[in-house]
């Protein structure tokens, strides 16, 4: 439980430099160098997720149960999952879906967050997924004050069909195969 618990703080944490003090992020993006400060940004964020991952791992193996979802809470998590994809890959081709969202990758990852809470009752995952939950709403709220600089590709008639076609195709791919394979746990039961 102590790997995971310190996977999120470093990857939150670093996630969460523009949330909490945006004017450190900007001194040592300027100090370094914008090259250097994204690569650092990029390894701290590696390891913290690898550590969320490999602790994710050995807290579900001992656990504790916190509460016990229903059957049926299954198939609302697979809903909840259906636009997490797509929105995803909205967040990098810009279009109407992001205009409309005006975060689509915050959207992606509350939905997936709260998602695998209603499905999933352990404590492990109620850190795990409730952190991202939490650390979405809070990046959000933020945003409000602070302005969004994210990379994308260039404004596209058919970048919405793009995002949807092929975020509806990741999705199959992790229901069918990849979060067995993945995760070990397969979400069809």
């Amino acid at each position: 439980m102590t790997l995971l618990i310190a996977g999120l703080i470093v990857f939150l944490g670093v996630h969460s430099i523009a949330i909490v003090a945006p004017g450190v992020r900007e001194r040592a993006r300027t100090g370094l160098g914008g090259g250097p400060w994204k690569a650092l940004y990029a390894v701290v964020s590696l390891i913290g997720f690898v550590m969320i991952v490999e602790g994710f791992g050995l807290a579900r193996q001992s656990s504790m149960v916190l509460y016990t979802p229903p059957p049926w809470l299954r198939h609302v998590t697979f809903l909840f999952m259906l636009p997490v994809f797509p929105l995803l890959f909205a967040a990098y081709l810009p279009g109407r879906i992001k205009t409309a969202m005006k975060h689509p990758m915050l959207v992606a990852v509350k939905c997936w967050a709260f998602g695998h809470l209603l499905a999933n009752g352990l404590l492990a995952d109620v850190l795990l997924f409730g952190g991202f939950l939490a650390w979405t709403v809070l990046d959000r709220i933020s945003l409000k004050h602070r302005p969004q600089s994210l990379r994308t590709a260039p404004a596209g008639r058919f970048n919405d069909a793009i995002a949807v076609v092929l975020g509806l195709a990741v999705y199959g791919l992790f229901i069918a195969w990849a979060h067995l394979r993945l995760f070990g746990v397969s979400p069809l039961g």
